[in-house]
């Protein structure tokens, strides 16, 4: 089955803005969808976040797709970038000689929405982009990334979703005077994001 993971931005909820209407109609189109909280939201670290992303995930595969919204994208991005390959034993490698040794990890695919690249006057987050990161890492483990972005984002202005979408070479959406896609705005439905998706895991 295909799993979806839904991670959420700075101070968010997994139950807030586009969440719950994207989770609903990914599982009527057969995914297994997750949504967690992520841990102190209001003031989150990268190595906490990276630790839960790496521990409630579990072993990730091509049948594996992310969903971030805002900061959710850098967590995601820099999840991706940290994944290990798969090491086989010493008699499986003697088994299938010829064979490379590790098992190289890659999932299916990302949406990202009002991601980011490059420093934000956000002090909660400050963490997120000072830690050195090489979105080549990143791109690495997924072939398929989708950037959708507003032309009237409060937060984040369009080059920096923009850099993020170049550096990973993603496939960009631009939506007018959505905001920063948050209840806020109006936003409580993502059809973009829903046909990203599907598009990319079809």
């Amino acid at each position: 089955m295909k799993r979806a993971f839904l991670i959420h931005g700075w101070d968010g909820r997994p139950d807030n803005h586009w969440f719950p209407y994207l989770s609903l109609e990914l599982k009527a189109n057969g995914f297994d969808v997750s949504a967690p909280q992520m841990p102190h939201a209001s003031e989150p670290k990268v190595k906490e976040w990276l630790s839960f992303l790496t521990d409630y995930v579990g072993k990730p595969d091509q049948d594996t797709y992310f969903v971030g919204h805002s900061l959710g994208c850098i967590a995601i991005a820099r999840y991706l970038s940290e994944l290990s390959d798969d090491t086989n034993s010493e008699r499986d490698t003697k088994v299938r000689r010829g064979n490379k040794k590790n098992e190289e990890v890659k999932i299916g695919g990302c949406v990202f929405v009002a991601g980011f690249s490059g420093r934000l006057e956000i002090p909660e987050i400050r963490e997120f982009y000072e830690v050195p990161f090489d979105p080549s890492k990143a791109k690495a483990r997924c072939d398929k990334f989708v950037m959708i972005f507003s032309d009237n984002d409060p937060y984040v202005p369009m080059e920096k979703s923009l850099a993020v979408a170049g550096q990973v070479g993603a496939r960009t959406i631009l939506e007018r005077g959505r905001g920063h896609f948050g209840t806020k705005d109006g936003v409580t439905t993502l059809p973009s994001a829903l046909s990203a998706l599907l598009k990319i895991s079809s």
